[in-house]
């Protein structure tokens, strides 16, 4: 789906796609996340995804002109993961918010797995 603003001048859509990268990208940036996370329901695995594909992690569900976003993510070993997802979300929301002028209602962080940082 894709979020729609109207202004004076026209209308303006963003597609769900678009969000879930700048997120992604904003998210991968935050202290003590080491990854976007993939999730196999087959196996029940967990695989830490690349940077080209860090939109398989997120999901974006955009109505009108609010946006919620869920991430599955990786998170580092000894750092307290409370801490970890209030800074994501906070950093996540201001600057989506700010990037598309919509406003974000929610988001969701599943914790996938642990890893120790090189």
């Amino acid at each position: 789906m894709k979020g729609r603003i109207n202004n004076k001048l026209g209308e303006i859509q963003i597609s769900s796609e678009v969000v879930a990268l700048y997120a992604g990208m904003t998210a991968v940036e935050c202290f003590g996340i080491v990854g976007m996370a993939a999730v196999s329901m087959k196996d029940g695995l967990v695989k830490l995804l690349k940077r080209e594909s860090l939109t398989k992690g997120i999901y974006v569900k955009m109505e009108e002109d609010r946006i919620s976003l869920g991430f599955h993510v990786i998170v580092a070993y000894g750092i307290s993961i409370c801490a970890v997802a209030d800074n994501l979300i906070a950093n996540v929301k201001y600057k989506v918010e700010e990037f598309t002028g919509m406003k974000v209602d929610k988001i969701n962080v599943y914790v996938e797995g642990v890893r120790v940082i090189d």
